[in-house]
């Protein structure tokens, strides 16, 4: 049998971070084997969840061992700086991104001892549908393929689910022997199937188009969370001096400088997220420039190179203007992690572990919509 309450299905979780995956499938499921090579993450993992299943370590040098079992989901969210806009485009040929032909190593030894996972999912950057011209993500389609799959991709942004602008692939690969009847669709159909991928898919080559899929989804329900309900009473972060948020002030662009005009004029407090990038001026010269929004989401959440890419929270009503960083707290909310997730002390530490996760209820959102009805699929064909 696939799963049952008493035997529920097994998945193992690569890159797993501090275990965003995990929450996000929760006690439905239970974990086969986790891992990262960060020893930060790994920590954060163990405090939350335990430490069993969970190996610490390069991808590299992980042994087919552990997986020699029935396991009936991978996931990997391998690291996406060289597919993302913000890394140098280095592709499948850099040494992190690359770390997905370990994934792909692994899933075949482990079908070549008879336990292929029945579904595979991959995420990363949406950046992988146009870096390179596309190339890189034909390549990890055909890999996959080549591995025994059918696949299908959603572009997802956590904004659908919380309030943070994070757009993502989605890639959910099938076994060619599961049943997927009433699981797809005969064309892109669904809030899911979004341009980009309409668009990528319509100059896939025949050998990778024949083994596509347009996986059925229905449209989630609407946010419930809104940014207000994610802000930290007791943040463990300062706020900033006068001086300092002047600074930002000043440092902004004139549809942000006109976004805080706006904002001054209601006369309520609003809150707005701000970013500092890297911006050329009239001369070419790149010059920092302070971007705000005042839509109701954050930013994308990112690792902490330095400090330019954390996020600042601004409250401002009248002229009275208050800003500090994003706290711990809120970075974990923005993710959909509860209040009870432990995160590092260490405030660099916890962005990070936010910045480099997958958004949680875009996993359970997964899990209902087809990883269940696949393994309900393929537990009625063992049946029969």
């Amino acid at each position: 049998m696939v799963g049952s309450v008493e035997n529920p299905p097994k998945y193992a979780e690569f890159f797993c971070g501090a275990g965003m995956v995990r929450a996000g499938l929760g006690k439905a499921w239970d974990c086969a084997l986790a891992n990262d090579i960060d020893a930060m993450k790994c920590t954060t993992y163990a405090q939350n969840w335990g430490a069993k299943h969970l190996i610490e370590g390069d991808i590299a040098a992980l042994d087919v061992e552990p997986l020699a079992q029935p396991i009936d989901l991978y996931w990997a969210s391998s690291p996406c700086q060289d597919f993302s806009l913000a890394g140098k485009g280095r592709g499948l040929n850099g040494a992190r991104s690359g770390m997905f032909m370990e994934w792909a190593r692994l899933i075949g030894q482990a079908g070549a001892r008879g336990f292929a996972p029945r579904i595979i999912a991959f995420e990363n950057v949406t950046g992988l549908m146009t870096r390179n011209g596309g190339r890189d993500l034909r390549a990890v389609l055909e890999m996959l393929i080549s591995l025994g799959y059918r696949v299908g991709a959603l572009e997802i942004d956590a904004a659908k689910f919380l309030p943070q602008s994070r757009p993502r692939l989605f890639i959910i690969g099938v076994r060619q022997d599961v049943l997927i009847d009433g699981l797809t669709t005969k064309a892109a159909s669904g809030v899911f199937h979004t341009d980009k991928v309409t668009s990528f898919v319509a100059k896939l080559p025949k050998k990778i188009a024949q083994h596509w899929v347009w996986w059925h989804h229905d449209a989630p329900v609407p946010r419930r969370t809104s940014l207000r309900k994610i802000v930290d009473e007791t943040p463990n972060t300062a706020w900033l001096a006068d001086e300092e948020v002047s600074r930002l002030l000043a440092m902004m662009s004139e549809p942000s400088q006109a976004r805080v005009l706006k904002a001054r004029a209601t006369g309520k407090t609003e809150i707005g997220m701000l970013y500092k990038r890297g911006r050329p001026d009239v001369s070419g010269m790149n010059r920092q420039r302070a971007e705000v929004r005042f839509d109701g989401l954050a930013g994308c959440l990112r690792t902490p190179a330095g400090g330019s890419s954390r996020q600042t929270i601004m409250f401002i009503k009248g002229n009275e203007t208050r800003a500090r960083l994003l706290s711990s707290k809120e970075v974990a909310r923005l993710m959909g992690l509860s209040d009870r997730f432990k995160m590092p002390e260490r405030y660099n530490q916890a962005y990070q572990v936010a910045g480099d996760g997958v958004a949680v209820p875009i996993v359970s959102y997964l899990d209902r919509s087809l990883f269940q009805p696949l393994l309900n699929a393929a537990l009625r064909r063992d049946v029969a």
